[in-house]
């Protein structure tokens, strides 16, 4: 039975873009797997703890040398590399957020990324490399060439590399300019922005098209 893992992290809830994306890629995903089941993660709800002094080297440190929050720190990460194994597609939405990856998912990525769970320490084969991973970055502005921000975005930029020792491979799909509608100085780029969200979403349904009964 097909599964998919579907992860929201932006913290603004309906207004969200991400979140809409990733719900419309939730929907095409079912329909094409109508016999599949799904998990839900809402990390802007309930946040990955950040690596910190008292569990932060817990993939370090061998097992049987674990102190307590050491040893809460990587049952968490194997729970979220379980997630990840369990499915056959995983969607990520992604928020820029000053310019970066939500902490949260900076969060998320650094659970992910054990020795032994996510790669293997002698080979660096990563161990996750037959999940699908979709990522649906929403922008404020535009940081495509010619902007004048171009190369300002450094969350799609660095997700590939934050998950490389795993073997997941994102496809990044983005909508741009998602300020336009609420910011009045943007007014103009209206337009742009509708068919970037348009062409994310066209890209979306292309992911997973229905099955033709027919053929």
């Amino acid at each position: 039975m097909s599964h998919l893992l579907h992860i929201d992290s932006s913290v603004q809830g309906d207004a969200s873009i991400s979140r809409k994306l990733t719900a419309h890629a939730a929907e095409r995903w079912t329909q094409r797997h109508p016999a599949g089941t799904v998990t839900y993660r809402d990390l802007a709800v309930e946040p990955i703890p950040h690596l910190d002094a008292a569990g932060g080297l817990a993939r370090n440190v061998p097992a049987d040398q674990h102190t307590p929050k050491q040893a809460e720190s990587f049952a968490l990460s194997k729970l979220l590399i379980d997630e990840i194994k369990a499915a056959d597609a995983v969607l990520l939405g992604l928020p820029l957020y000053n310019y970066g990856a939500p902490s949260v998912v900076k969060s998320w990525v650094d659970h992910i990324v054990a020795a032994g769970l996510s790669f293997d320490p002698a080979t660096g084969a990563g161990l996750l490399g037959d999940t699908e991973f979709i990522v649906l970055e929403s922008q404020g502005g535009g940081y495509g060439p010619g902007s004048p921000r171009h190369g300002w975005d450094h969350a799609g930029s660095w997700i590939g590399h934050g998950v490389s020792l795993t073997g997941l491979a994102p496809r990044i799909i983005k909508a741009e300019l998602t300020m336009a509608p609420v910011n009045p100085t943007m007014a103009e780029l209206i337009p742009l922005h509708e068919k970037s969200v348009a062409d994310a979403l066209a890209e979306i349904d292309a992911l997973w098209a229905p099955v033709d009964a027919t053929a």
